[in-house]
């Protein structure tokens, strides 16, 4: 008889907790500092700004989407097929100080061709005096041998770049990408996008509050970050992200849909919409590679998501849930939300009579 293989303690998303309020010495939301500072294990550099990212997604992040994040301080992880002229022409605009590779990422995948075209964006940056300080090295299988490999390739090439690498949802892999691909912030998280449908079409996957708990417990172990990536839905989860361990929240479908991401808009019934898609959507295999190959399926899907306008009210509000999160438990600025947060394991999050 075969033994199976289950594991019978529960898993938790950021829909299953609520965080219990703390006595607080704070007064106002504005006493709490939504900055943090970073030095970073393997690439020696330091970083502060807000721990905020947008998703390498086509439908997110966009030039004008990192001019609007990085006037916030937040990083903005562009996806593997932008065009970095475009990127050089915002840096060396002088239109705003806050402009500069400090606040955006390149993405690459892991094939050849990738590592080929990644070297060639790094030599433009560098010939317009643009020194590039972070890579997302993203897969949607972090646990590919290939992976641990291509981040080594990376790390000799570019030894003082900041590098992300994922996507994974559990301890082992987290310290291996770590110690042996010199892994400075890893990227968590299997299924939990809001256009991700990997969960269905695969079986896999981790909640992702579970995930960020293990993986940051791996990785802090190390002196090393995490970023949780997919499942904030409210401004309240990212407090429950940074109370579960994580170092920065990356968004993508609280991003999208605003003035600042590519793509028309469109309009139904007197309605306004964007496309958002995944990036293993048939929209975005058709767009990049000529369909979706015979060997594989589509892991996304396409929505339209209802017209935003400038999504300066947007971080706005991100950011001031977040400074009132520290404010219900006592914590003075983000880094301490980790310390400070006990969650309390709910059957219903919020009183749905009103819907």
């Amino acid at each position: 008889m075969i033994e199976m293989k289950i594991e019978n303690d529960i898993k938790f998303d950021f829909s299953d907790v609520l965080l219990r309020p703390k006595r607080s010495t704070l007064s106002s939301r504005s006493d709490v500092s939504v900055i943090r500072e970073f030095k970073f294990k393997h690439s020696g550099r330091t970083w502060s700004g807000v721990p905020v990212i947008s998703s390498n997604m086509d439908t997110v992040s966009s030039v004008e989407m990192f001019k609007a994040l990085a006037r916030n301080r937040m990083l903005t992880c562009f996806h593997k097929y932008i065009n970095i002229k475009d990127v050089i022409n915002v840096c060396n605009s002088n239109e705003n100080e806050c402009y500069t590779s400090d606040y955006f990422i390149l993405s690459t995948g892991i094939t050849d061709t990738d590592f080929e075209n990644l070297k060639k964006q790094v030599s433009i940056l560098s010939e317009n005096n643009i020194e590039l300080k972070f890579i997302c090295i993203d897969v949607a299988n972090g646990y590919m041998f290939k992976l641990i490999d291509f981040c080594k390739r990376i790390r000799e090439l570019l030894p003082s770049v900041t590098l992300i690498a994922g996507n994974v949802v559990s301890r082992e892999i987290t310290e291996e990408l770590v110690i042996n691909g010199k892994i400075d912030i890893i990227k968590v998280g299997i299924g939990s996008g809001a256009v991700c449908t990997t969960r269905l079409q695969t079986g896999v996957g981790m909640p992702q509050l579970s995930a960020v708990m293990e993986c940051a417990d791996a990785a802090h172990g190390l002196d090393a970050a995490i970023v949780s990536d997919g499942g904030i839905c409210h401004p309240g989860d990212l407090g429950k992200a940074y109370g579960g361990g994580a170092d920065f929240v990356m968004l993508g479908s609280m991003l999208a849909g605003h003035t600042e991401c590519p793509g028309e808009i469109l309009e139904e019934n007197g309605e306004k919409y964007k496309l958002f898609y995944g990036m293993s959507s048939d929209t975005a295999m058709n767009k990049y590679h000529g369909g979706v190959a015979s060997y594989r399926s589509s892991e996304g899907k396409t929505v339209k998501v209802q017209y935003k306008g400038d999504v300066q009210g947007t971080i706005n509000n991100v950011l001031g849930g977040v400074r009132s999160t520290c404010t219900y438990i006592g914590a003075s600025r983000i880094k301490d939300i980790n310390k400070c947060a006990t969650f309390i394991r709910v059957n219903r999050q919020v009183n749905t009579f009103y819907k």
